[in-house]
């Protein structure tokens, strides 16, 4: 019974020090205003969306001009990926229903885009980290993996700076992303094997 006691001390301690955690690495991200920083920003955050289609679509197309079949499953593969990756964190929000941080700290954090009220966890840092996993997995060279986790980490980042997600958020958003896209691919293997 003690021991039962110190643990969930313990584990009670670690959530509100995680919390405290969270919200003091998004007041220095949200940080001041900056119309040309945070417009930039907007922008990154909105082009994962055109980014995904874009991403299957051109990978697809590669695969057709070059009569790669492997390509053009990968394709097909990524965009497995990408809905599975949105169906899993739009469940997650309604089920969790974790208030935006500039609704929960109004004084702390100033938000500077217009989205709607659940925060947990982020859609577009999934959606970003599920495109560049994919297309990581479908090309496997360096040229392709970096700029795509980069891009991703930026998106994730954007979110923060725009004050519409905890960095928890934004860090099991890259998880569920990352997660699907090597998912898709494990079952791919297990399912079809060649």
């Amino acid at each position: 019974m003690k021991q039962g006691l110190i643990i969930l001390s313990i584990f009670v301690y670690g959530i509100f020090n995680a919390q405290d955690l969270d919200i003091r690495i998004l007041k220095n991200i949200n940080g001041k205003p900056n119309s040309n920083w945070d417009g930039f920003n907007k922008g990154v955050s909105f082009s994962i969306y055109p980014a995904m289609p874009t991403c299957v679509i051109g990978t697809w197309a590669h695969g057709y001009y070059t009569k790669n079949s492997d390509l053009k499953r990968s394709a097909f593969k990524q965009g497995i990926t990408m809905c599975l990756a949105v169906g899993i964190t739009t469940t997650l929000k309604y089920s969790i229903q974790r208030k935006r941080p500039f609704v929960q700290y109004p004084n702390d954090i100033d938000r500077r885009d217009h989205v709607g009220p659940l925060s947990f966890p982020s859609g577009h840092t999934t959606a970003a980290f599920a495109t560049a996993t994919a297309l990581s997995l479908t090309y496997k060279k360096w040229y392709v993996t970096a700029p795509a986790y980069a891009y991703a980490s930026f998106v994730g980042y954007s979110r923060m700076r725009l004050g519409v997600h905890f960095p928890s958020d934004v860090l099991v958003g890259a998880l569920i992303g990352t997660g699907c896209g090597f998912l898709t691919w494990q079952l791919d293997k297990i399912l079809f094997k060649k």
